[in-house]
Parts: structure tokens; sequence; C-alpha cells
């Protein structure tokens, strides 16, 4: 049974980096075809894909995002890991890592196989 487990600090202040890990247990981050995404929901709006890595090592990102989005990864310990620069308050929401069987780009429940269980983030000085 694949696992997701997020990790991080809970509170980030304004023009920091945020750095998030997902570990992994039950499957390799390097399976065939497997995408291993990061998403968040901040408080009152939907799900944002924010971008993935994929089993090849290949990453994806958000345009909205992709200035100051980092994904990669780490295969001795089965992780992978987000980085997010310059944070500001809008960046506070509930962070999630989920796994997926292709490139899906926006964020429904339904359209990931597995999901952690999410870390809250706030930017705050």
């Amino acid at each position: 049974q694949v696992q997701l487990q997020e990790s991080g600090p809970g509170l980030v202040k304004p023009s920091q980096t945020l750095s998030l890990t997902c570990t992994v247990s039950g499957d390799s981050i390097t399976t065939y075809y497997y995408y291993w995404n990061w998403i968040r929901q901040p408080p009152g709006k939907g799900l944002e894909w924010m971008g993935a890595i994929a089993s090849s090592g290949s990453t994806y990102y958000s345009p909205s995002l992709k200035s100051r989005t980092s994904i990669s990864r780490d295969t001795t310990k089965n992780q992978f890991t987000l980085q997010l620069g310059s944070v500001t308050p809008g960046d506070t929401a509930v962070y999630y890592c989920a796994s997926s069987k292709r490139l899906i780009t926006l964020a429904t429940i339904d359209r990931y196989a597995v999901w952690g269980q999410g870390t809250q983030v706030t930017v705050s000085s």
C-alpha cells in the first residue's frame, strides 16, 4: 500500500523559502510512468497544482509559480522535495503531495491516486 507523508515547518516568514519533503512508502519514486505532485489549497479556495517530478526525474511546474518553485528528489531516501521562494502571506495554504499515473495539472481530489494527509504552512512575520 502506497503512503505519502509531508513534513516541514508550519511557519515561514515572508520573503523566505518554504521547503517541504514528501516521504513515499510502499513504492519507489522511480517506478515507471508515475508522477509525484505538489498541490496546495489556500484557505477558502480550491486546489492548486504546483508542479510534479516524474519517475524519470523530469520536472513540470505551474506557469504561475514556475519562477519561484523547484522540485527535486532523493531516490536513496525515496523522497521528493518542494521549495517555494520569496513567499508571501498569499502562499499560506495546506500543502499536499500526491501521486498520479499521468501528468495532471488541473487538480481535483479524484484525479490523483494517493494523497498525503497535508500539512498547514502559514506565512507570517
